[in-house]
């Protein structure tokens, strides 16, 4: 473990705005915008290019019943459960506008389906069924590997929730935790008694979820050492089967909320790093494996064994165990994406119900992606998943050298003949090593915030 003077210093350094590569190239450079039909076209070639291509369905629900105010999602603020019948016509109307267009997503092999929000679970368990069963019964689940997960809220969710989902095979929840600190829940608007978490995850586990997800974050206002120690202890006294320990991506730029504190509320730089660094002494005293970026997995967990196996996957949906080449994203909001190209839908809830149910494919933006990205985009992708990645050629490694000059000095980067990796000591800064594979951030950095800070 570094010196704290020495961490601080480096931290200071590098703490800077930086991409979190959930894909490549990053939203804000997504340039070369595709048509709906040219979407449809990218979706199509991949099938005719592997007819068995497995692909990965996500399904976006936006509604909250009150606004935690550190999220960063696209959500919407009511509590009309009117809306869940209609957003379900919606979703069925553009799910059908695919199978018309892309009928190979009836006969390719689907191997995850994720709801995210929002809060999925502001659905009823009914209408959750109501909305998964009609496109399940269309598609080919594939049983060998096949994983149905969800975000669920535990201030809404309940037991007729979770008998919906394993009914429909769903094996996976994730918990938004955040923190289990009252006066940090007061100031974030996320009231969540210990009790509430605790007896969601042992009735999980009784109805028969195999594993278990907890959603921490770190960098929120009012945390301390002594409180995030003991979020952490916490924690693990309920031994979830992963973790995900996120910074708070402070970005008042583009999220209204982020408004109602200053950076002056929030711990940074080094006193903010050290809140992740005590948890994460806590999750590996007990037994739980480090992987890719600011994750935590039980060693029997499949998404460490995945990481064990080289077969870890990162995309809009974060860390998975499995590689699909196609992520179909129905919903406001939602990212899709295949070899080729990205889409993105509406993000405006009305505009994008009129639009599905006019029968369109509802298109706000997208990239097709050059040979140079596909390129880049696979060593990101390495490298965001196993800290390591192996460069094209000699001039390629000699430009990362030099682009990493300062990180190889202070121990933090390795390059090796033409591999490139982080030391245990620089893994704190994966995001700005990662940043000397973007050709795109490097030719033009932007003139304005864009990014949160690396740590």
């Amino acid at each position: 473990m570094l010196k704290e003077q020495t961490r601080a210093a480096l931290l200071a350094k590098y703490d800077v705005p930086a991409p979190r590569y959930t894909s490549y190239p990053t939203v804000p450079y997504w340039s070369e915008n595709p048509t709906s039909e040219q979407w449809i076209a990218a979706l199509n070639q991949t099938f005719v290019d592997n007819p068995q291509t497995a692909w990965s369905l996500y399904i976006h629900i936006p509604f909250c019943e009150a606004l935690c105010t550190f999220c960063g999602c696209n959500t919407f603020i009511t509590q009309n459960h009117d809306n869940e019948h209609s957003y379900t016509k919606a979703i069925h109307q553009e799910w059908e506008s695919y199978l018309a267009q892309v009928p190979a997503f009836k006969t390719a092999p689907i191997r995850q389906i994720h709801l995210g929000g929002g809060t999925p679970t502001f659905f009823s368990g009914e209408n959750l069924k109501r909305l998964l069963q009609p496109i399940m019964e269309m598609v080919n689940i594939d049983p060998a590997h096949f994983e149905g997960s969800i975000e669920v809220g535990p201030r809404v969710t309940n037991r007729e929730h979770l008998e919906a989902l394993r009914e429909l095979g769903f094996q996976r929840i994730s918990m938004g935790v955040q923190d289990f600190n009252p006066e940090v829940q007061h100031l974030i608007n996320r009231i969540q008694p210990f009790e509430m978490t605790r007896d969601l995850t042992l009735l999980a586990r009784e109805v028969g979820f195999e594993s278990v997800n907890y959603d921490l974050i770190y960098g929120l206002p009012a945390q301390t050492l002594a409180s995030f120690r003991k979020t952490a202890e916490t924690t693990i006294e309920l031994l979830p089967d992963r973790i995900a320990l996120y910074s708070f991506a402070f970005v008042p730029w583009i999220k209204k909320a982020h408004r109602l504190f200053t950076e002056d509320d929030l711990p940074k730089g080094a006193d903010k790093r050290a809140l992740y660094e005590i948890a994460r002494e806590i999750f590996l005293d007990a037994g739980y494996k480090e992987l890719g970026l600011d994750h935590f997995a039980l060693p029997d967990d499949n998404l460490y064994q995945a990481y064990q196996q080289g077969e870890l996957h990162r995309n809009f949906m974060g860390y998975t165990d499995m590689r699909t080449d196609i992520l179909l994203g129905l919903g406001v909001s939602s990212i899709s994406e295949a070899p080729t190209c990205f889409h993105q839908n509406e993000k405006q809830i009305n505009e994008y119900k009129k639009q599905a149910l006019a029968g369109d494919i509802p298109t706000l933006r997208g990239h097709l992606l050059d040979e140079e990205d596909q390129q880049q985009r696979e060593q990101i992708l390495q490298f965001m998943t196993q800290q390591k990645v192996q460069l094209r050629d000699d001039a390629q490694a000699e430009d990362v050298r030099n682009y990493l000059a300062e990180l190889l000095n202070d121990g933090l980067v390795t390059i090796d003949g033409t591999q490139m990796a982080m030391t245990d000591r620089g893994r704190p800064f994966l995001r700005n090593a990662a940043m000397a594979l973007d050709m795109r951030l490097r030719r033009n950095k932007p003139d304005t915030r864009v990014f949160s800070q690396s740590v």
